[in-house]
């Protein structure tokens, strides 16, 4: 199972920009600079692919200025995809390292198209900070899919 997995081949298969926005109203280059993370992943049993999706807002004074959410898609090879996969169960268990390595390459991602918008503005200096994943995925990531069921055709 998921924790006899020893390795994980993958590749990137897609990087999508799901939100981006500059709230100059909310911006108050005095007041108090907060940054808020978010994660949240899928997975795609019949592409074999596993998407991160990170979010981050940097708020002034409890007011939105910043924002940014970036996904990052990764086909699973077949062989670590059946490693993984619980046939009784119809579920996928992902290994904690793995799903945290993921997510690192995300937000490194996130970090790369928060500069490039924001590049030659004055919101360039808020870049993302460097982010211990380790400490927010604690366990494996279990993904659970709906098994198809076959139905006889209405009469």
């Amino acid at each position: 199972m998921a924790n006899q997995v020893k390795s994980v081949g993958f590749s990137l298969i897609k990087v999508t920009t799901e939100q981006f926005a500059i709230i100059e109203e909310g911006f108050d280059d005095k007041g108090k600079i907060r940054l808020n993370t978010s994660m949240r992943f899928s997975a795609d049993e019949n592409q074999k692919y596993i998407a991160v999706y990170t979010s981050f807002v940097f708020d002034s004074n409890d007011k939105p200025f910043l924002l940014i959410e970036a996904s990052c898609h990764f086909s699973i090879q077949d062989n670590a995809w059946s490693e993984m996969f619980n046939n009784e169960l119809n579920t996928l268990i992902v290994p904690k390292g793995f799903v945290s390595h993921l997510a690192m390459l995300t937000v490194g991602t996130s970090r790369g198209i928060l500069h490039a918008k924001t590049e030659g503005t004055c919101y360039n200096k808020y870049v993302l900070p460097v982010i211990n994943v380790t400490q927010i995925i604690k366990e494996d990531a279990t993904f659970s899919f709906n098994k198809s069921e076959t139905k006889e055709p209405p009469v």
